[in-house]
């Protein structure tokens, strides 16, 4: 059932960071917005617990998972900026 949660507050969290940072070179579909999400739940985890927010073990929730998703959004805007160039 874990997985199925991940995936699911990973679409949500892809979805809100989507509309938070609106581009036009951001990756559409559920696919790609869910692990959107899922990269950025990731991301809000290791910082998290490299910065002591988070016990080991423990994950970021929704919050944490969209501001994840758009930190890997504005990156992922830089990069692809920097290449269009």
């Amino acid at each position: 059932m874990g997985i199925v949660w991940t995936i699911i507050i990973g679409f949500i969290a892809g979805i809100v960071a989507k509309f938070v940072m609106p581009g036009s070179n951001e990756p559409s579909g559920f696919v790609l917005t869910t692990i959107l999400g899922i990269v950025g739940a990731f991301f809000a985890t290791f910082l998290g617990q490299s910065l002591g927010w988070y016990a080991p073990g423990e994950g970021a929730g929704l919050i944490g998972a969209i501001v994840g998703a758009v930190l890997v959004l504005a990156i992922w805007g830089m990069i692809s900026r920097n290449r269009a160039v």
